[in-house]
């Protein structure tokens, strides 16, 4: 089995896909969907290196739901499931 272990600030995050529109109507596969911009963080990095040698904390952690930057990941497929790599930077927020 492969496992993506960050490096740095990075978080390996599993997006979330929301098939239903918030008014209930389902929305079929064939039409344009926007990236997602929720996701489960699956992998945190053990932080930015500092110049004293000292690693900053991260302030995600696994199993976190957090909110990223559409334009922010890179995208790619571990065993067939796609999974997205960002900086720490690039998340805005957790769901609580």
């Amino acid at each position: 089995m492969t496992k993506v272990v960050p490096v740095g600030d990075n978080i390996v995050v599993e997006p979330i896909v929301e098939e239903m529109s918030s008014s209930g109507i389902i929305i079929p596969d064939t039409a344009s969907k926007e990236k997602p911009m929720k996701g489960k963080v699956v992998a945190v990095g053990p932080g930015k290196l500092r110049k004293d040698g000292s690693r900053s904390e991260m302030e995600c952690s696994e199993g976190d739901v957090v909110l990223f930057s559409k334009y922010g990941p890179t995208e790619i497929k571990v065993e067939g499931k796609e999974v997205l790599i960002l900086a720490a930077s690039d998340i805005y927020a957790k769901l609580v």
